[in-house]
C-alpha cells in the first residue's frame, strides 16, 4: 500500500523592522527574516508545509501596535481561511506587547492557525508552547517598556537642560543648536500683544489692532525645506500666546515646568497682570453661561457665504430685556465686520426661515414631489393622507412648543446660507418625506 500524503499546510512568513533605516540596501533585515522563514518551511516540506505566494513585510513599523499594513493583511487572510501556519523569525517580530500578542493568539486559535518561531522552538498548539510563549513575551514587553522609560527620561533631561524637543517653536523664538533663541522682531510683537491686552482688557480688540498691522503667526521652514506660512492672528492664536509659559523662560513637560531653561521674552510682572485680567474675564464668561438658557431655533444650521458658522449670542440690558442675535464666528475671532455680515436679529432671521418652510409645506408641487418619499417610508400612507399631514403641520405650527418647532426645523433643514442680500434654504434630503410619515392625520396634531 502507498503511504498517505500529508495534509498541505499553507505557511505565511511575517517580517518586521522597527525603523526604515537600511531598507534601501540591496539585502535588508526584512530579506534575512524572509529567507530564514522560507528555509524553515522548506525543512518541513515532508510534513506538508508549503509557502503562500504573498509576502507580509512591515518595514518601518513598531511592534508596540497591531496597526501595521502587512499584519492587518495577514489577519484578514487568516480570517478568510487562506493560512494554516504563521512563521516569524522571532516572536517580537509579530508583537512586543503581551496584550497584543494574546489577541493575535485568540485569532489564531479561532481559525485553527499555528504560530512558529524560527529561532525559538515552540508552537502554540500545546500547553508547554503556550507557557514558553508567555515567558518570552513577558521579557519582550519588559524590554520595550524599559526602552520607553529610558527615552522618556532622556526627553525630560533634555528639556531641563533647555533643549527644544517640540518641533515648531512659539512666535518670538528660533531654534539655534537645539535651543530657543530670541527672534527680536517677533519677540517685540509678543510683548506688544501682552501690553495691549493689559491696556484694552479684550483679546478681540487686540486681534483687531494687530491684524491691521498684518501681524501673523510663526512662519517656519521644516527640515525637508517646506515653508509653513503664518496666518493672520485671530482670537485663538492670541489666547494661546497669552497662556504660553515659554515666554517666561520655562520649558513645559506635560504638567511640569522647568524654569530658567532659556531667555524670557515677557517679564513676570507683565505676565501676572495679564493673567489677573484673564481670570476676571473668565469669571464673567462663566457667570454669563450660568444665567438662564436662551433658545435659538436655528442653532447649528446657519453659515455665512464663506462657510463659517453663525453662532447664537444674547445680551441682557439694564431693564432686564434680553436681545437675541446671530453673529459670524469669523467676527468673534477676527473682529467685527470681517465676515461682511451684520449682527443679525434672531427673531427676524428665524421668522424668515420659518416663513420659507411654511411656504414649502403649502406648495402643491412640493407636496406632489414628496408623496413618493413618504409612501416609501410608510407604505400604509396614501396621497390624501400625505397632503393632509403636510398642510396640517403648517396650520398648527404656532401651537407647537419651541422644542418641537426646533425638532421639525432640524428634520427639514440641512443648512441655511446667509449673505448680505439673500437667504438660501437647503432642505435635508428625505426630510419632508419623513415629516409627512410622522405627521399622518390621527388625532389632529403633529406626532
Amino acid at each position: 500500500m502507498s503511504a498517505i500524503a500529508p495534509r498541505r499546510l499553507r505557511c505565511a512568513v511575517y517580517t518586521r523592522k522597527s525603523t526604515e533605516e537600511g531598507l534601501d540596501q540591496e539585502y535588508t533585515s526584512i530579506d534575512a527574516q524572509r529567507d530564514a522563514g522560507a528555509a524553515c518551511i522548506a525543512s518541513r516540506r515532508a510534513e506538508g508545509w508549503i509557502p503562500v505566494a504573498d509576502d507580509y513585510d512591515d518595514g518601518g513599523f513598531s511592534g508596540g501596535t497591531l496597526e501595521r499594513p502587512a499584519l492587518q493583511r495577514l489577519i484578514a487572510d487568516i480570517e478568510a481561511g487562506l493560512i494554516d501556519i504563521v512563521v516569524a523569525y522571532k516572536i517580537d517580530r509579530l508583537s512586543r506587547s503581551l496584550f497584543d500578542f494574546a489577541e493575535l493568539v485568540k485569532v489564531f486559535d479561532r481559525h485553527g492557525v499555528t504560530f512558529v518561531s524560527v529561532t525559538q522552538q515552540f508552537n502554540t498548539t500545546d500547553a508547554m508552547g503556550r507557557m514558553l510563549l508567555n515567558i518570552l513575551l513577558t521579557f519582550a514587553q519588559f524590554e520595550r517598556e524599559l526602552t520607553a522609560e529610558r527615552i522618556r527620561d532622556k526627553f525630560v533631561a533634555s528639556k531641563k537642560k533647555g533643549l527644544w524637543m517640540h518641533g515648531i517653536p512659539p512666535l518670538g523664538y528660533d531654534i539655534v543648536d537645539r535651543r530657543l533663541a530670541i527672534n527680536e522682531a517677533e519677540a517685540e510683537q509678543v510683548r506688544t500683544i501682552f501690553r495691549r491686552f493689559v491696556a484694552l482688557g479684550s483679546i478681540l480688540k487686540v486681534v483687531q489692532e494687530i491684524r491691521a498691522h498684518g501681524w501673523c503667526n510663526k512662519t517656519w521652514t521644516t527640515k525637508a525645506g517646506r515653508t509653513l506660512a503664518g496666518q493672520l492672528h485671530d482670537k485663538s492664536s492670541v489666547h494661546k500666546i497669552l497662556h504660553c509659559r515659554t515666554y517666561l523662560g520655562e520649558m513645559k513637560h506635560r504638567d511640569q515646568y522647568f524654569e530658567n531653561t532659556h531667555a524670557a521674552i515677557i517679564e513676570r510682572a507683565l505676565w501676572e497682570e495679564a493673567h489677573a485680567l484673564l481670570q476676571v474675564n473668565g469669571r464673567v464668561r462663566a457667570g454669563a453661561s450660568r444665567r438662564g438658557k436662551v433658545e435659538f431655533l436655528l442653532k447649528g444650521l446657519l453659515t455665512g457665504p464663506d462657510g463659517r458658522a453663525l453662532s447664537p449670542w444674547h445680551t441682557t440690558k439694564a431693564n432686564g430685556r434680553t436681545y437675541r442675535y446671530y453673529l459670524s464666528t469669523r467676527d468673534t475671532h477676527e473682529g467685527p465686520g470681517t465676515s461682511g455680515l451684520p449682527r443679525l436679529p434672531a427673531g427676524e432671521l428665524e421668522g424668515a426661515v420659518v416663513a420659507q418652510l411654511r411656504r414649502v409645506l403649502r406648495a402643491p408641487e412640493m407636496i406632489k414631489a414628496m408623496i413618493p418619499q413618504a409612501v416609501a417610508l410608510d407604505p400604509t400612507l396614501d396621497e390624501a393622507q400625505v397632503t393632509v399631514a403636510m398642510t396640517q403641520v403648517d396650520r398648527v405650527w404656532e401651537q407647537l412648543f419651541p422644542a418641537e418647532q426646533q425638532r421639525l426645523v432640524r428634520l427639514l433643514v440641512e443648512r441655511v446660507i446667509v449673505t448680505p442680500t439673500n437667504l438660501e434654504l437647503r432642505l435635508r434630503p428625505g426630510g419632508i418625506g419623513t415629516l409627512a410619515a410622522e405627521a399622518r392625520p390621527t388625532a389632529g396634531a403633529v406626532a
